[in-house]
């Protein structure tokens, strides 16, 4: 990478200051390597019973952004499903935050944000599980 010309006030004891251009190597900033991310997103507790994870795999489809726009995901990231299991891969920078955005949006638009929540449970997954309601709790105790 070529160096960046940088700026710096020199000043003197008399009353004009000048400027000087020193040269700075930016050794950290490391071109041709691009950042992979994989994201897994699991549902296994909801499983068929009140989410479709085919529909769900379709919403990340139409709602990833890349460039600002939603749907373009062209080869830069692909979704793939096995059973209840979601696994995003980019090449372009995501995070993770942002699969658990567009998880709670989808949970919030089938209206059962009420009885699921999105829980990390390891460094780049996701789990879908249940609310404990306290009806399970006493059900639980009196067991």
């Amino acid at each position: 990478m070529p160096s960046v010309p940088v700026c710096v006030r020199v000043s003197s004891s008399s009353s004009s200051s000048s400027f000087s251009i020193k040269q700075r190597n930016n050794k950290s900033n490391k071109t041709g390597l691009k950042k992979k991310s994989k994201f897994t997103i699991d549902c296994n507790a909801p499983g068929g019973k009140i989410l479709d994870v085919a529909v769900f795999e379709k919403f990340l489809h139409d709602r990833i952004k890349v460039d600002g726009k939603a749907g373009n995901l062209g080869t830069s990231v692909t979704i793939t499903r096995d059973k209840n299991r979601i696994v995003v891969q980019s090449v372009v920078p995501m995070s993770k935050r942002y699969m658990k955005y567009l998880t709670k949006k989808y949970l919030k638009k089938k209206q059962i944000r009420d009885f699921l929540r999105v829980v990390s449970t390891s460094k780049n997954v996701y789990t879908l599980k249940y609310f404990a309601t306290a009806e399970a709790a006493m059900e639980e105790e009196t067991a």
